[in-house]
């Protein structure tokens, strides 16, 4: 049974990192202000690594089955009717930005970090509203 306190905990993280982008960035100056891309850079991984937390949660405790990645969580939950097809495809997508803004297997696209800010963020949202209603919440 997936713990409603532990995911609780993990949608708010999403949510207050959302707040936080929504209130304080400055996406036009994401190109030429260092500061300002680190920390849209820094406080999207920590959204987009919370929804990787809660979706592992879920997987593993509603035996969903075995991911290889991190993008085979949304194929899981999907597939057991826990998110909507669209948003399993745009969350596959951020897990993999994720690995480049933490890993830095490619060189930061800051017109991907740009457009993410913009017109994304709802997506987060999204998912951390679908769990919440799916657990009852």
């Amino acid at each position: 049974m997936t713990d409603p306190e532990l995911v609780a905990k993990r949608l708010a993280i999403i949510e207050t990192s959302v707040r936080e982008l929504r209130e304080l960035a400055r996406p036009t100056a994401i190109p030429t202000d260092v500061r300002e891309a680190r920390f849209v850079e820094h406080t999207l991984q920590i959204a987009i690594q919370a929804v990787l937390d809660t979706a592992s949660h879920i997987v593993s405790d509603e035996r969903l089955g075995e991911p290889r990645t991190n993008r085979e969580l949304f194929d899981l939950l999907e597939r057991a009717g826990w998110i909507e097809p669209a948003l399993a495809g745009t969350l596959r997508d951020m897990a993999g930005f994720r690995n480049i803004l933490v890993h830095g297997y490619d060189t930061v696209d800051l017109a991907v970090v740009r457009d993410v800010v913009e017109h994304h963020l709802s997506d987060l949202l999204l998912f951390a509203d679908t769990v919440r209603k799916r657990l009852g919440g």
